[in-house]
């Protein structure tokens, strides 16, 4: 089911150095072309990133959805089609390519499995995306570029390494191929029911052994032990995932592959989330200007409805509503926290109890609380900038990207010491170091402090304050060391 667009066959070009290492990045989502976190974020950011280095080619293969914006349409390359068996099914599959800041990327079509208007939640996601992971075997022969690297994300893509180890390694063109396999999030593992094993995914029943944990297909677990190298996107977060509070049951896998388990931390797109230069927001600014950040939270007051006050606090969430988030510790908080004079304002989308609990919230203090629960991407610039702290309470973050976005806009985050949190933001003290207001405990009353914190900075030391703001705001949360990062892993996934 080929997709309407224009199909002018293009040759990939050769490697350009012999020593040049090609790395095909294989997930499920990519910014700007679909994308529903911070994987979306990651796969936009990071090849561009590596490129950068010369040492490196990366390159990116996802699905093409319906998402994929469409007065793009027109510039994709059509490189070739081919038929993909997913078990006993033969399905079309073509092959797209595009190149933007720096990157090649691939997009597969198959208009059955792909146009859809979601990216996940389908009673057939694990077949679609067995296709997706079976797809980008069968088309490595037909880029013109000898793959070195296969570096898959998350369980969408967990059946890549394991489709390799079993079906192609050694075959030509696939012979040397090393596979690599970050998780970006361990709650999200790839779990179904032995039945489909066959029909489904197409492997023999005779290997489910191999991708089975406690009664049933973990496609996850698979991955961990058939890729050569595990990568996850914090040091402290690949600690926490081999104990059984943070690793969801994969523990045991997890410590038996540790020798080749690495964490890295993840960095944000800075050319993006550049007060000086975004354009969503009202007024732009810079660690030099930082007198002009409040003007965006005197035009995000009036954008919301809420009352003018260029020193009332906002305090701002940009989060998915979801409890490993820490929305319970903030729902057992909010009140206390909203009798100070302060203004509250959260966006995101999630679990419809949460999303009532704050839509009601925001009826209960009509002139302290907005709640936008949608997903805008021009808004949460304008919250990350008009915002003066940002509120990030998680049980459990793998890396997080929102508190260094909220740095990027000198919004000062408060954060549990836990995974990516963790290793990004240290604690300011009395205001004079560090980035942010972090606490230990997950239980709302140690958040409460850590706000409390934050509020008694801004309002009775404003030059301290501004001091926080500026460190923030240049603060280095490029890629750039993420990547000098996984160039050396790189190197070793090689050796």
């Amino acid at each position: 089911m080929a997709t309407k667009t224009t199909k002018t066959t293009k040759k990939s070009p050769a490697r350009a150095k012999k020593d040049v290492k090609h790395v095909l990045f294989v997930a499920s989502e990519a910014f700007p072309f679909a994308g529903t976190g911070g994987l979306g974020e990651v796969i936009g950011s990071l090849p561009k990133a590596l490129n950068k280095s010369g040492e490196i080619e990366a390159r990116v293969i996802i699905p093409l959805y319906q998402s994929f914006p469409q007065e793009e349409r027109a510039n994709l390359t059509f490189v070739t089609h081919i038929t993909v068996p997913v078990a006993w099914r033969n399905q079309y599959c073509g092959l797209f390519e595009y190149e933007k800041d720096g990157v090649t990327y691939y997009f597969i079509d198959n208009e059955f499995y792909f146009r859809r208007s979601s990216l996940y939640g389908y009673g057939d996601d694990g077949e679609r995306f067995a296709f997706f992971s079976r797809a980008v075997l069968e088309l490595m022969p037909f880029l013109n570029w000898k793959v070195d690297i296969l570096h898959c994300h998350d369980w969408q893509t967990a059946l890549t390494p394991i489709y390799y180890k079993l079906y192609y390694m050694f075959s030509e063109p696939y012979k040397g191929v090393k596979t690599v396999f970050t998780i970006h999030n361990i709650e999200y593992q790839g779990q179904f029911s032995s039945d489909i094993l066959e029909d489904v995914f197409g492997i023999s029943f005779r290997e489910y052994m191999s991708i089975e944990y406690h009664g049933c297909i973990n496609l996850m677990k698979g991955a961990i032990d058939y890729a050569d190298y595990i990568s996850t996107v914090s040091p402290t977060y690949a600690e926490q995932i081999k104990t059984a509070e943070y690793a969801h049951g994969l523990e045991d896998v997890l410590n038996k592959n540790a020798g080749k388990l690495r964490g890295i931390l993840n960095g944000v797109d800075v050319v993006t989330y550049d007060p000086a230069t975004q354009p969503a927001l009202f007024v732009n600014y810079d660690a030099d200007s930082i007198e002009k950040k409040v003007q965006n939270k005197i035009e995000l007051q009036k954008m919301l409805g809420l009352p003018v006050g260029e020193n009332i606090p906002m305090i701002a969430m940009i989060t998915r509503l979801v409890s490993h988030k820490g929305i319970d510790i903030v729902r057992h908080a909010i009140n206390d926290i909203l009798t100070r004079p302060v203004q509250f304002v959260v966006l995101g989308t999630g679990e419809g109890d949460h999303e009532s609990f704050f839509k009601h919230l925001e009826n209960l203090y009509e002139t302290k609380v907005r709640a936008r629960i949608t997903f805008n991407k021009d808004l949460a610039h304008k919250i990350y900038a008009g915002a003066d702290i940002f509120l990030m309470p998680s049980r459990s973050e793998p890396c997080g990207l929102s508190q260094m976005m909220a740095c990027r806009y000198g919004t000062i985050p408060v954060v549990r010491e836990t995974g990516g949190l963790k290793d990004s933001i240290p604690d300011c003290g009395d205001g004079d170091k560090g980035l942010g207001f972090v606490f230990s405990s997950y239980d709302s009353d140690s958040m409460r402090y850590a706000v409390e914190r934050a509020i008694g900075l801004y309002t009775d030391y404003r030059d301290k304050w501004n001091g926080l703001v500026q460190r923030a705001i240049r603060a280095d949360f490029s890629w750039n060391k993420s990547a000098r990062e996984y160039l050396d892993f790189y190197k070793k996934v090689t050796e």
